[in-house]
């Protein structure tokens, strides 16, 4: 059997830890409606031209 100090060290360990995780807990908005993307969409003429260039010097 462990000593009392020992169980209240453990205890209070396992508290710390409980707390930093609950601290560090992001909610996300899960239940929101869906975004239209419809209004988001563009045609080929407004996007930009992307590419790649390469600089040698």
């Amino acid at each position: 059997m462990l000593d009392p100090w020992i169980i209240e060290e453990i205890r209070r360990r396992e508290d710390e830890r409980r707390r930093e995780r609950e601290a560090c807990r992001i909610e996300l908005p899960l239940h929101e409606a869906p975004v239209d993307r419809s209004k988001f969409d563009r045609s080929a003429e407004d996007q930009p031209k992307r590419g790649v260039v390469v600089i040698d010097i």
